[in-house]
């Protein structure tokens, strides 16, 4: 992809989300899109075939941080309106000295960033030193894992299986067949990168003789047709942290597809999804469970036991006229949070009504009713019904 298309395309526009969109709004934004123009629902309509190209041209930089930062960073600084001013090519006349390189190939994070972007700008040389010694970043990886419920609250370590592309194992990535070397590239002497000329200044672009691999192979491998890369499956032990919630995903560092000539490898994205646990929820940082209890120990109070999350008991006590439907907190029963501490455990009371009742109860319960009776209680609710 060419620093053109960066500056020419509004990839935001093309997949219809703001600026400030998140991963998750991007690719469903792009799976919406892609399922309306792919080539397979619109045979023989060429639009939506480069409809399609085009949303997926945008995906691919919106969905890698790195790229995608890169693109901001472009079209900020060249779509406010940057020009470089006639006759400021280093060396010319006019009395006027611009060297873009200082703008680009600055020490610091963002300069090195557009430096490494528009590369060898006016001609300069600092910019393409800097890109030959430099490999490719590795592609980040997205995979799945399911845990039980009490994995995820205490968080365990997982196998994960992961089938991505990495270096070819026959040519260990170079692309050359055995017994051979690939070569410098020529026609951009191992940068990878090449210069175009737009006018007032030029731009660097991958070049087309190597792909922006900077070497060229002659005889390639038979194995990867001299790409240097190959598909292969990897297990790896992974750490989930405790707290973890369903559809959650977690970043883990240099996990993902190996780099290009010594370049960092990509990330691992790991998407949890955690199994129900027939008696307890969560909602948020807390663990929620319903109790059973009897009318009794509503009216004249009672202490229940109440299963822990972590196993064992607790206790709580209910006081005398506790409602039904009341919930206690237990604090430091729920989930752990990232600084250590825990959620609480909310447990709910809810009164059982025994379905066949012998003769002793029933009188009691009649002579309960008898001892309690009263004003009705559903007169103010049925007053406030017919003002209404």
């Amino acid at each position: 992809m060419s620093t053109k298309d960066f500056l020419e395309k509004d990839y935001y526009k093309t997949l219809g989300v703001a600026k400030t969109a998140k991963p998750d709004e991007i690719k469903a934004a792009y799976r919406k899109l892609a399922r309306k123009y792919h080539p397979d629902a619109n045979k023989g309509n060429p639009s939506a075939e480069e409809r399609f190209k085009e949303i997926s041209e945008a995906y691919s930089v919106l969905s890698d941080e790195k790229r995608r930062k890169e693109y901001d960073e472009a079209r900020s600084l060249f779509g406010s309106g940057f020009r470089v001013p006639t006759g400021s090519r280093p060396g010319g006349g006019g009395g006027f000295s611009f060297d873009l390189g200082d703008l680009f190939g600055g020490s610091g994070d963002g300069g090195g960033r557009i430096g490494d972007l528009f590369g060898d700008l006016f001609g300069g040389g600092r910019t393409q030193t800097r890109t030959q010694a430099r490999g490719r970043r590795g592609a980040d990886v997205e995979t799945e894992t399911t845990l039980s419920f009490s994995d995820a609250l205490e968080g365990t370590t997982v196998a994960l299986r992961l089938t991505g592309e990495g270096a070819c194992p026959t040519c260990h990535g170079t692309g050359a067949k055995a017994g051979t070397v690939p070569r410098v590239c020529p026609a951009c002497g191992g940068t990878g990168q090449s210069s175009r000329n737009l006018g007032t200044f030029g731009i660097s672009e991958p070049c087309k003789e190597c792909r922006g691999r900077g070497l060229v192979v002659d005889d390639p491998c038979p194995d990867c047709s001299g790409s240097g890369r190959a598909m292969s499956s990897r297990t790896i032990q992974t750490r989930i942290p405790a707290g973890v919630a369903d559809g959650q995903r977690i970043k883990i560092a240099g996990k993902g597809a190996p780099g290009e000539r010594g370049g960092p490898s990509g990330d691992l994205y790991v998407r949890v999804h955690v199994k129900p646990h027939p008696v307890f929820g969560r909602s948020g940082d807390n663990l929620a469970v319903t109790v059973p209890v009897t009318y009794p120990e509503l009216a004249l109070g009672a202490e229940v036991k109440v299963p822990s999350p972590r196993g064992g008991q607790v206790t709580v006590r209910i006081p005398a006229g506790t409602p039904n439907g009341r919930a206690f907190r237990v604090p430091g029963k729920g989930v752990r949070r990232k600084d250590g501490t825990y959620g609480s455990l909310l447990v709910t009371v809810e009164v059982t009504v025994p379905r066949n009742l012998s003769g002793k109860a029933r009188s009691a319960i009649e002579e309960l009713r008898e001892a309690t009776a009263g004003p009705d209680p559903r007169e103010e609710l049925l007053e406030r019904a017919r003002q209404a």
